[in-house]
């Protein structure tokens, strides 16, 4: 009998343009975070446990929150993202303070996993029809080759106040994944206009209905054994470089091109919302409050699941 899949959720980032530990600010009416609520979806859309990835620094705090609030049948654990975790004859450069990345996050985590996975953000909501396409796809999917990425529309994942990075996805006529461009400084212009604002891609424009991804993406376990190449790839290239990141992006795209995986694309309907800013705020507050107000919610998320 095939196992439960697990949801990753990557929480160990330093939020340094947010200005505070956003893994944990309250959202909701009773102080809800945004994992709460992608736990709560993750629970009902047939998860069978939930793995964080932290950092030791905020460890206590991290689990103290979760520990009282996360139904007490679901299966938690926790493993740490910390700069020395490297492959076996990698060091940490000097002043190096910026966590190694996405990518990292995920093979810091494949010592715990050893059954079919999907990937999450703490601070992105994705919606409960998101995490229930992405259980459906590891549940019928039998290619350990195969995995599968959620996409959203691009204009429905920009911040009003500033730049935002993602993942645009080129989709093959079969619904695979042609290519994974990780970009970093999106902008909506006061005029509308989508452009990007990186120094490899300056001033190109781009569609709102371009499908991105947010890292909500399904694996096998298979997958592993390229983290750890395409890993040591990168610290060999950059690893002495002290911002540059090992994007979970980066890996999915490496392997595409090289033959070794096939991604199907799955469009989600829903709306994604989340915090980048301090002034995204407000707006995710409001979002979740009309969530309630439409019943997708109970006022209290955890009332009745404990």
């Amino acid at each position: 009998m095939q196992k439960r899949p697990t949801l990753l959720v990557l929480a160990a980032g330093m939020a340094s343009r947010y200005g505070s530990l956003k893994q944990l600010d309250g959202f909701g009416p009773n102080g809800e975070t945004i994992i709460d609520y992608s736990i709560h979806d993750a629970v009902k859309a047939g998860f069978g446990k939930i793995l964080f990835v932290i950092r030791q620094s905020i460890a206590e705090e991290f689990k103290a929150v979760m520990l009282h609030r996360l139904p007490a049948h679901v299966p938690v654990g926790y493993v740490a993202q910390e700069l020395d975790m490297l492959p076996l004859g990698y060091s940490v450069p000097d002043r190096r303070e910026k966590p190694w990345g996405t990518g990292h996050a995920v093979w810091v985590a494949s010592s715990q996993i050893d059954e079919p996975f999907a990937v999450i953000n703490a601070d992105d909501f994705y919606g409960y029809e998101s995490l229930r396409m992405i259980v459906e796809f590891l549940n019928n999917s039998t290619d350990c080759q195969e995995h599968g990425l959620i996409g959203f529309q691009l204009a429905n994942t920009l911040s009003e106040h500033g730049s935002v990075s993602r993942g645009i996805c080129a989709v093959a006529p079969d619904d695979s994944l042609a290519s994974l461009t990780e970009l970093t400084k999106i902008v909506r212009t006061n005029a509308g206009e989508i452009l990007v604002q990186d120094e490899d891609a300056p001033h190109q424009q781009l569609q709102g209905n371009a499908i991105v991804s947010m890292n909500l993406m399904a694996f096998k376990p298979s997958v592993f054994p390229y983290f750890e190449k395409y890993l040591k790839a990168f610290l060999h290239e950059k690893g002495r470089d002290l911002k540059a990141e090992f994007y979970l992006p980066a890996v999915v795209n490496k392997m595409i091109a090289a033959g070794e995986a096939r991604v199907k694309v799955i469009p989600t309907p829903e709306k994604w919302f989340g915090v980048t800013y301090p002034e995204d705020k407000s707006t995710a507050m409001q979002s979740i409050k009309n969530l309630i107000k439409a019943r997708v919610y109970p006022e209290n998320l955890w009332e009745t699941s404990q």
